[in-house]
């Protein structure tokens, strides 16, 4: 419903009320004008739905990183799809997805959840998210607005960044999502320039006025601090809620003058217009109840399947890969490092979902090697972990009421008597249930240790917690937030660990207990690591097995302590000793993978020794299978870096996320990523667009820019593949302003194209270069110009390898 219609149907009062959450995902119903309440979930690797309830799994996509490496609207379209078939079969109404700020600097905590360093890459994939997401009536939520690229502090840190850089940079991706058709915007946590953005004249300008955004501006979880300034600003709806700086405190706002009426009444327009295009406000439609594919589904998982293929980066490959299935098919393969068979597949924090069920690395290759072919796997020394032990789950856990796997929830009163109940598939429990008069949150289950040692338990959450085992206590304390983020709060809380002996056979009960309080969340996660195994023959072990092998697939990468919502990262170094295990491998074995399972860069010193290295990014429920067909040459891998890597932490552009007295500049201005590097003369490990493929392409030509009716450029590139498998490229077109008057970068990203070609076969790809890539922002002006003159034009496959030329003029 695009219309203002039953919005002056509501008095003040009502209209007010709408502009706060009803609870923590969902919106006040108003039967007065037909008006349902409004579902809202997180994403965007998939739709949880509302709450954290393990019993409803949901379809789990490969991160948005390997969503920037596709450089494919179409497919990124149809998995926006998905996610809406998804979101309407668990009846939400507005997914919080996608994530459009930017891989500004690769330390950022949550790296994993956006698609690129670059504004155009980023604009074109989001928009594609947003079309495929809408495209089953459900709204897309473009976030986090605006400049929220970083972690550390985020509630708090005011991003100094010049206007240029905003308009150009951070807030193109947005402007894409707005002229894509979005129909939510979420206002972030951070300051840009001194005003918190829940209270920013951004919200105005551009985005409702310039822009024409008609829809709704939802601020982040909590991020709502005041009842005038807010008011005031184009901020249109609170959550969670009920409570919250509006409510009555916005109504006597109003009834002062110091809040416009006409304001509220915009605010609840645009309400009601969400409403409507979602199908919340009116006549309950024949389809209105809950549809879509459930994730299970053999086409859903044919989707995600090929759509992490697609997404794997070959960063490196001696010969080495495909590996032959047929008859010169490896007679042992061993499969090595823990991610083989507990691999990372997805980033932590608010993005996380349940997924159906996970496809392992070891799984997808036993499925997918021919019977003759043995393979061997040695998990090698595991990797250290800041984030501590894993939910005590099925592996050892019982529940000690019914023996099912998984643990025992009661919640109890200040007596102790239970007032709810349930069977939790693990110990991570982040919303209970909590009657009226609850007091304490226990967790219990029957733990039962298949090795004899030293164990480690540990509690998770805040206030008074308790463990003990056996009835005997050994963890007690008083453990208060140190943070009111509510990443950490409610979805990451830290731990409270304890060594506890334990021995292999010998079940014992383990219980948890764990006190509200105010302002404490009530998250209580039961965890448990059993006794690691000896570094030295784990690796000797590994090693070993890989120098029987005729090939080692090597699983490395980040664990549950980095890349996560809350905090950013302090290092680009694997977690230790996984270097050291890559290294001993390839010192014995030449025909090495090394499979990196990482949603960000991290740093490889042994990338130029390794038969191949693939990343994997954080592939999704179907990494296994993905993986398999990519190594056993069934599928290419088809990913193309959407952010450049550097060799080391010390080489990078923007290697801090820490303000200063509360302040962030974004110093480097218009030089993010490839730009910085250019701008530097200095060469990273892997260009922007970096990705080998099973094939190999010669650039032979570039045509004469052809004019559009749009005001921009239609270019013809000539290529040929010069291998001997069928594959796709991605072509990327750079421009570039010898003599400017205006600073600009050495060059950018202007537009970008695929094209499949067979083996010898020439192949034209023709990328259109759209009006704004030619032109800057004047803040003198307040508007885009066309600086007139020539441009000159690159063509080629990396930001760092452009080996055609030409030029444009607009002088005329």
């Amino acid at each position: 419903m695009d219309g203002g219609g039953p919005a002056p149907r509501l008095d003040l009062r009502a209209a007010v009320r709408l502009l706060t959450g009803a609870d923590t995902w969902r919106t006040h119903a108003e039967p007065a004008v037909g008006l349902r309440e409004m579902v809202f979930a997180d994403g965007p690797a998939g739709v949880r739905g509302p709450g954290w309830d393990e019993a409803r799994t949901s379809a789990l996509l490969p991160s948005a990183s390997a969503l920037g490496a596709l450089w494919d609207e179409d497919r990124v379209c149809r998995l926006g799809a998905l996610l809406g078939e998804e979101a309407r079969r668990k009846g939400v109404h507005v997914l919080l997805a996608p994530t459009l700020n930017l891989h500004r600097g690769p330390l950022a905590g949550r790296h994993f959840e956006c698609f690129s360093e670059d504004p155009l890459l980023a604009a074109r994939t989001g928009a594609a998210l947003v079309r495929g997401i809408q495209s089953r009536g459900v709204a897309a939520t473009a976030k986090h607005y605006v400049a929220n690229d970083s972690e550390t502090d985020r509630l708090t840190l005011d991003v100094r960044v010049g206007e240029r850089a905003l308009r150009e940079v951070y807030l193109a991706p947005f402007e894409a999502a707005v002229h894509a058709g979005v129909w939510v915007v979420m206002s972030a946590y951070n300051r840009v320039n001194g005003a918190t953005m829940t209270e920013s004249p951004l919200l105005a300008e551009p985005l409702k006025g310039e822009w024409g955004f008609d829809g709704v501006v939802v601020s982040d979880w909590g991020a709502g601090r005041s009842t005038t300034a807010s008011g005031v600003a184009a901020q249109d709806l609170l959550m969670p809620g009920p409570g919250g700086p509006w409510g009555e405190a916005l109504l006597d706002a109003v009834q002062r003058g110091r809040v416009p009426a006409a304001a509220v009444r915009d605010k609840a327009r645009r309400l009601l217009r969400l409403a409507g295009r979602v199908g919340a406000l009116g006549p309950l439609a024949a389809d209105g109840e809950p549809a879509g594919e459930p994730a299970g589904e053999p086409d859903a998982r044919t989707l995600l399947r090929a759509a992490a293929a697609a997404s794997f980066v070959l960063l490196e490959n001696r010969g080495v890969l495909p590996l032959d299935p047929g008859a010169r098919a490896p007679a042992t393969v061993a499969v090595i490092g823990t991610h083989a068979d507990d691999p990372r597949v997805q980033g932590g924090g608010s993005s996380e979902v349940f997924p159906h069920a996970v496809v392992t690395p070891l799984a997808g290759l036993k499925a997918a090697l021919p019977p003759p072919v043995r393979l061997v796997h040695e998990p090698g020394p595991p990797p250290a972990d800041g984030g501590g032990p894993a939910p005590l789950g099925a592996r050892y856990a019982r529940d000690p009421e019914t023996g099912a796997p998984g643990v025992r929830l009661r919640v109890l009163d200040a007596a102790g008597a239970v007032l709810h109940r349930a069977h939790q598939p693990s110990g991570r429990v982040l919303e209970p249930e909590l009657p009226p008069g609850a007091h304490t949150v226990e967790l219990a289950a029957v733990l039962r240790p298949d090795a004899t040692g030293s164990w480690t338990l540990g509690l998770a959450g805040f206030g008074t917690l308790g463990l003990t085992v056996d009835g005997q206590p050994v963890l007690a304390g008083e453990f208060p937030p140190g943070t009111d983020d509510p990443a950490v709060v409610h979805v990451r809380p830290p731990q409270q660990t304890v060594r506890v002996h334990l021995t292999a056979g010998r079940p014992v009960e383990v219980r948890a207990h764990r006190r509200l309080a105010p302002g404490t969340g009530r998250a209580t996660v039961l965890t448990a690591a059993a006794p690691a195994p000896d570094p030295a023959g784990s690796l000797a072990a590994a090693v070993a097995a890989a120098r029987d092998a005729d090939v080692a697939v090597v699983c490395v990468g980040t664990t549950d302590g980095a890349e996560s919502e809350g905090r950013d990262r302090t290092s680009l170094r694997l977690p230790e000793p996984q270097d050291e295990l890559v290294r001993q491998v390839i010192r014995v074995q030449p025909r090495t993978v090394v499979v990196v399972n990482a949603g960000g860069p991290v740093e490889l010193p042994w990338r130029a020794e390794a038969g191949a290295v693939l990343l994997t990014w954080f592939p999704g429920q179907e990494a296994g299978h993905a993986l398999a067909d990519v190594l056993l040459g069934r599928g290419e891998p088809g990913g193309r870096l959407p952010t450049t890597w550097p060799a080391a932490l010390t080489d990078a552009a923007v290697r801090t996320t820490r303000p200063t007295a509360g302040i962030l500049p974004y110093e480097e201005g218009l030089h993010v990523g490839h730009r910085a590097w250019l701008r530097a003369g200095r060469t990273p490990a892997y260009w922007f667009g970096h990705g080998l493929g099973y094939t190999t392409w010669r650039y032979e030509a570039l045509g004469a820019p052809r004019p559009r009716a749009d005001g921009g450029y239609r270019i013809p590139v000539v290529l040929r593949n010069t291998g001997d498998r069928p594959g796709r490229e991605v072509v990327q077109v750079h421009l570039s302003r010898p003599g400017s008057a205006v600073e600009r970068p050495v060059r950018w990203l202007a537009g970008w194209t695929a094209v499949r070609a067979g083996p010898g076969e020439r192949v034209t790809a023709y990328v259109r270069i759209p009006a704004r890539a030619l032109r800057h922002w004047c803040p003198a002006a307040r508007a885009w110009v066309t600086e007139p003159g020539r441009f000159t034009v690159r063509a080629g496959p990396t930001a760092g390898e452009l080996p055609l030329r030409a030029e444009l003029d607009t002088s005329g």
